[in-house]
């Protein structure tokens, strides 16, 4: 209580160190950053990125490689949901833009082999089974890319000059 005992309406230069300490803490402790842009991290597309990555790994779990495509089918909605909101952030770049166009090579050579694999009336077609790997290792590349993407710091934060 000694340091509140000087006279009511009088601030000591104590209390003015004080208060400029903590603003300064503050100003530290919140950043100073630009708040128009959006949080790093990019919460939408990291849920999209779990859920794109969770379906890749349960997909094709101890399945057919028949079964598997219906899978993989399903994960073009993810991959679709994830290309809209790296456009809404305006994080496209050649590396994503290349992983994409590979999954969709990779799913054409699938489609392809699942055909082939049909009219056979072979549901464990060695090339369904490669076309398959194929597929899920673009996906795999695509999600490190989409990662990658949103774990980047945006362009022009922290670079302004002072």
């Amino acid at each position: 209580m000694a340091a509140c005992s000087t006279a009511r309406g009088s601030a000591g230069p104590g209390r003015f160190r004080a208060v400029a300490c903590a603003a300064v803490l503050v100003a530290l402790a919140t950043g100073c950053r630009n708040d128009a842009a959006p949080a790093w991290g990019y919460p939408e597309l990291g849920a999209t990125v779990r859920s794109l990555s969770r379906a890749l790994e349960e997909g094709c779990a101890g399945q057919a490689p028949s079964s598997c495509s219906d899978d993989l089918d399903r994960l073009d909605v993810l991959a679709e949901r994830a290309f809209a909101e790296v456009l809404d952030h305006r994080l496209l770049d050649d590396a994503y833009v290349t992983a994409g166009n590979e999954v969709r090579r990779t799913r054409q050579l699938r489609l392809a082999a699942a055909a082939q694999a049909r009219s056979r009336r072979d549901p464990h077609h060695p090339p369904l089974a490669r076309a398959i790997a194929a597929e899920e290792l673009a996906y795999r590349h695509l999600l490190a890319e989409l990662e990658r993407v949103r774990t980047a710091p945006p362009q022009r934060e922290g670079t302004d000059p002072v």
